[in-house]
């Protein structure tokens, strides 16, 4: 997939930062994730997964926001993950009417649950900040529509994993895209319990 086929004002927005092209890893998963797949995407550090997150999601979303419940949810593995894509967000999400929430444990929960309640379309978030938000019923998940772990690996400490699992149980349908280092065969697991149909791909 190629960036001709994104909003212009997102493409132009983009190139401000200097990214004309696709990466290798891009290239082989964008088009999968704009075709509604799961997908879990297994490439190098600095192949372009975050990147990819951003574009898939504004580009999913359609650079609008037609509601106040999250449409897209990324799970990363703490703080400095979470602050890293909020800023790397913010960058490209000028130009759209897109809402963005990023909550993890060193915040007060109470001034993260004002935040959701008042409306966002991403939510970037720690496993066990999510976990408790969803247990006070503070987000509201049933509007989500893509479900994405960042640096997959997270999911095997602390258990995360379960309660990946636990959710998607809970969730209407929905888009679940892993990305990761390497395969862990745990993953197996996944794509039986609920990333039905999902495809695999692995680039160097």
């Amino acid at each position: 997939m190629s960036f001709k086929k994104l909003d212009l004002v997102f493409k132009d927005r983009l190139k401000e930062y200097g990214i004309e092209a696709p990466t290798s890893f891009q290239a082989n998963t964008l088009s999968k994730i704009k075709g509604g797949i799961n997908l879990i995407g297994i490439g190098p550090k600095g192949c372009g997964k975050s990147t990819a997150i951003i574009i898939s999601v504004i580009q999913k979303l359609k650079v609008q926001s037609p509601d106040d419940a999250p449409r897209a949810l990324i799970m990363v593995k703490d703080k400095e993950a979470a602050l890293e894509l909020e800023a790397m967000f913010k960058q490209l999400l000028w130009g759209t009417d897109l809402l963005m929430c990023t909550v993890y444990e060193e915040q007060k929960i109470h001034v993260q649950q004002d935040e959701l309640y008042e409306g966002v379309d991403i939510v970037i978030t720690t496993p066990k900040r999510l976990s408790k938000l969803y247990f006070l019923n503070s987000i509201n998940l049933n509007k989500l529509e893509m479900f994405f772990v960042d640096d997959a690996e997270l999911l095997f400490v602390n258990a995360a994993h379960a309660e990946l699992d636990r959710l998607s149980q809970s969730l209407k349908k929905c888009q679940y895209i892993l990305f990761a280092e390497k395969y862990d065969k745990r993953y197996d697991k996944m794509i039986e319990s609920f990333m039905y149909n999902a495809q695999v791909v692995h680039v160097e």
